[in-house]
Protein backbone atom coordinates (compact mmCIF):
# COMPACT_ATOMS: atom_id res chain seq x y z
CA UNK A 1 0.00 0.00 0.00
CA UNK A 2 1.01 3.59 -0.56
CA UNK A 3 2.77 5.14 2.43
CA UNK A 4 0.68 7.47 4.54
CA UNK A 5 1.65 11.12 4.71
CA UNK A 6 1.89 12.79 8.09
CA UNK A 7 -0.58 15.61 8.46
CA UNK A 8 1.07 19.05 8.45
CA UNK A 9 1.26 20.96 11.71
CA UNK A 10 -0.44 23.94 10.08
CA UNK A 11 -2.31 23.73 6.81
CA UNK A 12 -3.93 26.99 5.69
CA UNK A 13 -5.34 25.19 2.64
CA UNK A 14 -7.09 22.50 4.68
CA UNK A 15 -10.78 21.69 4.37
CA UNK A 16 -13.03 23.50 6.82
CA UNK A 17 -16.28 21.73 5.96
CA UNK A 18 -17.44 18.94 8.24
CA UNK A 19 -18.50 16.78 5.31
CA UNK A 20 -14.89 16.65 4.01
CA UNK A 21 -13.46 15.52 7.35
CA UNK A 22 -12.08 11.96 7.46
CA UNK A 23 -10.57 9.68 10.09
CA UNK A 24 -7.41 9.24 7.99
CA UNK A 25 -6.26 10.78 4.72
CA UNK A 26 -8.20 14.01 5.20
CA UNK A 27 -6.99 17.52 4.41
CA UNK A 28 -7.08 18.88 7.94
CA UNK A 29 -6.31 22.41 9.16
CA UNK A 30 -5.50 20.97 12.62
CA UNK A 31 -7.79 23.58 14.17
CA UNK A 32 -9.42 22.36 17.37
CA UNK A 33 -13.12 23.20 17.19
CA UNK A 34 -15.38 21.87 19.95
CA UNK A 35 -18.56 23.02 18.23
CA UNK A 36 -18.39 21.64 14.70
CA UNK A 37 -17.92 17.89 15.01
CA UNK A 38 -18.29 15.24 12.37
CA UNK A 39 -17.81 12.41 14.86
CA UNK A 40 -20.33 13.57 17.43
CA UNK A 41 -19.64 10.67 19.82
CA UNK A 42 -16.32 12.35 20.66
CA UNK A 43 -18.14 15.08 22.62
CA UNK A 44 -19.52 12.66 25.21
CA UNK A 45 -16.25 10.73 25.30
CA UNK A 46 -14.24 13.89 25.92
CA UNK A 47 -16.41 15.00 28.82
CA UNK A 48 -16.43 11.53 30.35
CA UNK A 49 -12.65 11.32 30.17
CA UNK A 50 -12.26 14.76 31.75
CA UNK A 51 -14.64 13.78 34.56
CA UNK A 52 -12.55 10.67 35.20
CA UNK A 53 -9.62 12.77 36.46
CA UNK A 54 -7.98 11.24 39.53
CA UNK A 55 -4.74 11.42 41.51
CA UNK A 56 -3.04 8.12 42.44
CA UNK A 57 -1.50 9.46 45.67
CA UNK A 58 -4.92 10.28 47.13
CA UNK A 59 -5.59 6.57 47.59
CA UNK A 60 -4.33 5.26 50.92
CA UNK A 61 -1.96 2.29 50.56
CA UNK A 62 -1.16 1.96 54.25
CA UNK A 63 -2.92 -1.41 54.56
CA UNK A 64 -1.23 -2.64 51.37
CA UNK A 65 2.20 -2.01 52.89
CA UNK A 66 1.26 -4.41 55.70
CA UNK A 67 -0.53 -6.91 53.45
CA UNK A 68 2.19 -7.18 50.81
CA UNK A 69 4.64 -8.85 53.18
CA UNK A 70 1.91 -11.22 54.39
CA UNK A 71 0.93 -12.47 50.94
CA UNK A 72 1.57 -16.11 50.17
CA UNK A 73 4.55 -16.85 47.95
CA UNK A 74 2.21 -17.50 44.98
CA UNK A 75 0.26 -14.27 45.55
CA UNK A 76 3.36 -12.14 45.90
CA UNK A 77 5.00 -13.70 42.85
CA UNK A 78 1.84 -13.04 40.82
CA UNK A 79 1.59 -9.47 42.17
CA UNK A 80 5.15 -8.71 41.07
CA UNK A 81 4.84 -10.34 37.64
CA UNK A 82 1.52 -8.73 36.82
CA UNK A 83 2.53 -5.27 38.00
CA UNK A 84 5.69 -5.49 35.87
CA UNK A 85 3.58 -6.33 32.82
CA UNK A 86 1.07 -3.55 33.49
CA UNK A 87 3.90 -1.02 33.80
CA UNK A 88 5.14 -2.12 30.37
CA UNK A 89 1.69 -1.89 28.77
CA UNK A 90 0.93 1.65 29.89
CA UNK A 91 4.47 2.82 29.14
CA UNK A 92 4.13 1.45 25.60
CA UNK A 93 0.76 3.14 25.16
CA UNK A 94 2.16 6.49 26.26
CA UNK A 95 4.93 6.22 23.67
CA UNK A 96 2.83 4.87 20.79
CA UNK A 97 -0.38 6.93 20.83
CA UNK A 98 1.34 10.01 19.33
CA UNK A 99 2.46 7.79 16.42
CA UNK A 100 -1.18 6.98 15.69
CA UNK A 101 -2.26 10.59 16.12
CA UNK A 102 0.15 11.78 13.43
CA UNK A 103 -2.15 10.22 10.83
CA UNK A 104 -5.60 10.86 12.33
CA UNK A 105 -7.01 13.80 10.39
CA UNK A 106 -10.14 14.42 12.50
CA UNK A 107 -9.23 17.03 15.10
CA UNK A 108 -11.96 15.95 17.54
CA UNK A 109 -10.59 12.39 17.58
CA UNK A 110 -7.06 13.65 18.15
CA UNK A 111 -8.26 15.60 21.19
CA UNK A 112 -9.45 12.30 22.63
CA UNK A 113 -6.15 10.59 21.83
CA UNK A 114 -4.26 13.31 23.67
CA UNK A 115 -6.38 12.80 26.77
CA UNK A 116 -5.81 9.07 26.55
CA UNK A 117 -2.05 9.66 26.39
CA UNK A 118 -2.25 11.81 29.53
CA UNK A 119 -4.24 9.13 31.32
CA UNK A 120 -1.67 6.47 30.42
CA UNK A 121 0.91 8.70 32.14
CA UNK A 122 -1.30 8.80 35.24
CA UNK A 123 -1.48 5.00 35.19
CA UNK A 124 2.31 4.78 35.14
CA UNK A 125 2.35 7.22 38.05
CA UNK A 126 -0.07 4.95 39.93
CA UNK A 127 2.11 1.88 39.43
CA UNK A 128 5.16 3.81 40.61
CA UNK A 129 3.26 4.95 43.71
CA UNK A 130 2.21 1.38 44.45
CA UNK A 131 5.79 0.13 44.12
CA UNK A 132 7.31 2.99 46.09
CA UNK A 133 4.86 2.33 48.92
CA UNK A 134 5.23 -1.42 49.34
CA UNK A 135 8.80 -2.10 48.14
CA UNK A 136 12.37 -1.11 48.81
CA UNK A 137 14.10 0.70 45.92
CA UNK A 138 15.93 -2.52 45.07
CA UNK A 139 12.71 -4.56 45.00
CA UNK A 140 11.01 -1.86 42.93
CA UNK A 141 13.70 -1.92 40.25
CA UNK A 142 13.64 -5.73 40.21
CA UNK A 143 9.88 -5.66 39.49
CA UNK A 144 10.11 -2.87 36.90
CA UNK A 145 12.74 -4.73 34.89
CA UNK A 146 11.59 -8.27 35.60
CA UNK A 147 11.50 -8.97 31.85
CA UNK A 148 15.30 -8.95 31.91
CA UNK A 149 15.24 -12.24 33.85
CA UNK A 150 11.77 -13.65 33.05
CA UNK A 151 11.81 -15.20 29.56
CA UNK A 152 8.02 -15.53 29.40
CA UNK A 153 7.53 -11.86 30.20
CA UNK A 154 10.24 -10.85 27.74
CA UNK A 155 8.58 -12.86 24.94
CA UNK A 156 5.25 -11.24 25.80
CA UNK A 157 6.67 -7.74 25.76
CA UNK A 158 8.58 -8.41 22.53
CA UNK A 159 5.45 -9.64 20.75
CA UNK A 160 3.39 -6.59 21.69
CA UNK A 161 6.25 -4.17 21.06
CA UNK A 162 6.85 -5.72 17.64
CA UNK A 163 3.23 -5.07 16.63
CA UNK A 164 3.78 -1.38 17.30
CA UNK A 165 7.31 -1.21 15.86
CA UNK A 166 6.02 -2.71 12.60
CA UNK A 167 3.99 0.44 11.98
CA UNK A 168 7.10 2.60 12.43
CA UNK A 169 8.74 0.62 9.63
CA UNK A 170 5.68 0.40 7.32
CA UNK A 171 3.54 3.52 7.60
CA UNK A 172 0.76 2.58 5.23
CA UNK A 173 -3.00 2.30 5.75
CA UNK A 174 -3.02 -1.43 6.45
CA UNK A 175 -0.28 -1.20 9.07
CA UNK A 176 -2.05 1.75 10.69
CA UNK A 177 -5.18 -0.36 10.84
CA UNK A 178 -3.20 -3.24 12.35
CA UNK A 179 -1.69 -1.00 15.03
CA UNK A 180 -5.19 0.24 15.88
CA UNK A 181 -6.43 -3.34 16.19
CA UNK A 182 -3.36 -4.10 18.35
CA UNK A 183 -4.29 -1.14 20.54
CA UNK A 184 -7.87 -2.38 20.79
CA UNK A 185 -6.62 -5.84 21.83
CA UNK A 186 -4.24 -4.35 24.38
CA UNK A 187 -6.94 -2.22 25.99
CA UNK A 188 -9.60 -4.93 25.81
CA UNK A 189 -7.70 -8.17 26.50
CA UNK A 190 -4.16 -7.74 27.81
CA UNK A 191 -4.95 -5.88 31.02
CA UNK A 192 -7.59 -8.26 32.28
CA UNK A 193 -5.60 -11.09 33.87
CA UNK A 194 -3.95 -8.37 35.91
CA UNK A 195 -7.14 -6.56 36.79
CA UNK A 196 -8.91 -9.72 37.93
CA UNK A 197 -5.93 -10.71 40.07
CA UNK A 198 -6.03 -7.45 42.04
CA UNK A 199 -9.81 -7.65 42.43
CA UNK A 200 -9.46 -11.22 43.66
CA UNK A 201 -6.97 -10.11 46.32
CA UNK A 202 -9.40 -7.42 47.45
CA UNK A 203 -12.37 -9.79 47.73
CA UNK A 204 -10.12 -11.96 49.91
CA UNK A 205 -9.46 -8.98 52.19
CA UNK A 206 -5.98 -8.17 50.88
CA UNK A 207 -4.35 -5.14 49.21
CA UNK A 208 -7.48 -2.91 49.14
CA UNK A 209 -5.60 0.20 48.03
CA UNK A 210 -4.01 -1.59 45.08
CA UNK A 211 -7.46 -2.78 43.99
CA UNK A 212 -8.80 0.77 44.18
CA UNK A 213 -5.92 2.08 42.06
CA UNK A 214 -6.73 -0.63 39.52
CA UNK A 215 -10.43 0.31 39.56
CA UNK A 216 -9.61 3.82 38.42
CA UNK A 217 -7.19 2.52 35.79
CA UNK A 218 -9.84 0.03 34.64
CA UNK A 219 -12.39 2.83 34.32
CA UNK A 220 -10.00 4.80 32.11
CA UNK A 221 -9.19 1.73 30.02
CA UNK A 222 -12.90 1.18 29.37
CA UNK A 223 -13.08 4.63 27.78
CA UNK A 224 -9.90 3.95 25.77
CA UNK A 225 -11.39 0.70 24.52
CA UNK A 226 -14.59 2.50 23.55
CA UNK A 227 -12.57 5.20 21.73
CA UNK A 228 -10.64 2.74 19.57
CA UNK A 229 -13.73 0.63 18.91
CA UNK A 230 -15.45 3.72 17.50
CA UNK A 231 -12.40 4.73 15.46
CA UNK A 232 -12.26 1.24 13.92
CA UNK A 233 -16.00 1.28 13.16
CA UNK A 234 -15.68 4.66 11.45
CA UNK A 235 -12.87 3.26 9.31
CA UNK A 236 -15.07 0.31 8.36
CA UNK A 237 -17.41 2.84 6.77
CA UNK A 238 -14.81 5.20 5.28
CA UNK A 239 -12.13 2.72 4.17
CA UNK A 240 -14.02 -0.44 3.13
CA UNK A 241 -10.98 -1.84 1.32
CA UNK A 242 -9.31 -2.20 4.72
CA UNK A 243 -12.06 -4.65 5.66
CA UNK A 244 -11.96 -7.14 2.82
CA UNK A 245 -11.95 -10.85 3.55
CA UNK A 246 -8.16 -11.02 3.64
CA UNK A 247 -7.80 -8.00 5.93
CA UNK A 248 -10.49 -9.20 8.34
CA UNK A 249 -8.65 -12.52 8.50
CA UNK A 250 -5.49 -10.67 9.57
CA UNK A 251 -7.34 -8.80 12.34
CA UNK A 252 -9.08 -12.00 13.49
CA UNK A 253 -5.76 -13.83 13.76
CA UNK A 254 -4.36 -10.92 15.78
CA UNK A 255 -7.21 -11.11 18.27
CA UNK A 256 -7.07 -14.90 18.48
CA UNK A 257 -3.33 -14.70 19.16
CA UNK A 258 -3.96 -12.00 21.75
CA UNK A 259 -6.40 -14.27 23.56
CA UNK A 260 -3.97 -17.20 23.40
CA UNK A 261 -1.16 -15.11 24.82
CA UNK A 262 -3.27 -13.63 27.59
CA UNK A 263 -4.46 -17.08 28.65
CA UNK A 264 -0.90 -18.41 28.63
CA UNK A 265 0.27 -15.40 30.61
CA UNK A 266 -2.52 -15.66 33.18
CA UNK A 267 -1.84 -19.37 33.66
CA UNK A 268 1.86 -18.63 34.11
CA UNK A 269 1.55 -15.56 36.35
CA UNK A 270 -1.37 -16.78 38.49
CA UNK A 271 -1.78 -20.51 37.89
CA UNK A 272 -3.73 -22.63 40.36
CA UNK A 273 -2.02 -21.57 43.60
CA UNK A 274 -3.76 -18.22 44.21
CA UNK A 275 -6.93 -18.68 46.34
CA UNK A 276 -10.04 -17.70 44.36
CA UNK A 277 -8.56 -18.10 40.88
CA UNK A 278 -7.39 -20.97 38.69
CA UNK A 279 -6.39 -21.69 35.10
CA UNK A 280 -9.87 -22.80 34.09
CA UNK A 281 -11.49 -19.59 35.35
CA UNK A 282 -8.87 -17.47 33.61
CA UNK A 283 -9.26 -19.34 30.33
CA UNK A 284 -13.04 -19.14 30.17
CA UNK A 285 -13.11 -15.46 31.11
CA UNK A 286 -10.49 -14.36 28.58
CA UNK A 287 -12.21 -16.32 25.79
CA UNK A 288 -15.43 -14.55 26.76
CA UNK A 289 -13.60 -11.21 26.49
CA UNK A 290 -12.27 -12.22 23.09
CA UNK A 291 -15.80 -12.85 21.86
CA UNK A 292 -17.01 -9.59 23.38
CA UNK A 293 -14.30 -7.55 21.67
CA UNK A 294 -14.72 -9.22 18.26
CA UNK A 295 -18.53 -9.06 18.19
CA UNK A 296 -18.35 -5.39 19.20
CA UNK A 297 -16.68 -4.76 15.84
CA UNK A 298 -19.64 -6.37 14.06
CA UNK A 299 -18.31 -9.90 13.59
CA UNK A 300 -19.41 -13.36 14.75
CA UNK A 301 -18.06 -14.91 17.99
CA UNK A 302 -14.66 -16.61 17.75
CA UNK A 303 -14.86 -19.02 20.68
CA UNK A 304 -17.93 -21.31 20.76
CA UNK A 305 -19.38 -21.76 24.21
CA UNK A 306 -17.84 -18.52 25.54
CA UNK A 307 -20.52 -16.08 24.44
CA UNK A 308 -21.76 -15.34 27.97
CA UNK A 309 -19.87 -14.08 31.00
CA UNK A 310 -18.88 -17.10 33.16
CA UNK A 311 -20.99 -17.19 36.31
CA UNK A 312 -17.97 -17.80 38.51
CA UNK A 313 -16.35 -14.59 37.19
CA UNK A 314 -19.26 -12.18 37.62
CA UNK A 315 -17.45 -10.58 40.56
CA UNK A 316 -14.85 -9.09 38.18
CA UNK A 317 -17.27 -6.57 36.69
CA UNK A 318 -18.63 -5.80 40.16
CA UNK A 319 -15.17 -5.03 41.50
CA UNK A 320 -14.27 -2.92 38.47
CA UNK A 321 -16.78 -0.26 39.58
CA UNK A 322 -14.53 2.63 40.62
CA UNK A 323 -17.21 4.01 42.96
CA UNK A 324 -17.74 0.73 44.79
CA UNK A 325 -15.34 1.17 47.71
CA UNK A 326 -14.73 4.29 49.77
CA UNK A 327 -12.72 3.12 52.76
CA UNK A 328 -11.45 6.50 53.92
CA UNK A 329 -11.48 10.23 53.23
CA UNK A 330 -8.75 10.10 50.61
CA UNK A 331 -10.46 7.44 48.49
CA UNK A 332 -13.85 9.13 48.85
CA UNK A 333 -12.33 12.38 47.68
CA UNK A 334 -10.77 10.71 44.67
CA UNK A 335 -14.05 9.02 43.77
CA UNK A 336 -15.80 12.37 43.88
CA UNK A 337 -13.93 13.51 40.78
CA UNK A 338 -16.18 11.29 38.64
CA UNK A 339 -19.17 13.55 38.02
CA UNK A 340 -20.86 11.41 35.38
CA UNK A 341 -21.61 7.76 34.81
CA UNK A 342 -18.55 5.79 33.75
CA UNK A 343 -18.62 3.99 30.43
CA UNK A 344 -19.43 0.38 31.21
CA UNK A 345 -17.23 -2.38 29.78
CA UNK A 346 -19.85 -3.85 27.49
CA UNK A 347 -17.65 -3.83 24.38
Amino acid sequence: MEELRKKPLFNPYGDTGISERRMIGGNTTNLNDFNNLKYKWTSGWYRQAMNNFWIPEEINLGQDLKDYHRLSEAERRAYDRILSFLVFLDSLQTANLPNVGEYITANEVNLCLHIQTFQECVHSQAYSYMLDTICSPEERDSILFQWKDDEHLLRRNNFIGSCYNEFLEHRDRLHLMKVMIANYILEGIYFYSGFMFFYNLSRNGKMPGSAQEIRYINRDENTHLWLFRNMILELKKEEPDLFGEKEIGIYREMLEEGVRQEIAWGCYAIGDDVPGLNRSMLTSYIRYLGNLRWTSLGFEPLFPGAEEEPEDMAWVSQYSNANMVKTDFFEARSTAYAKSTAIVDDL
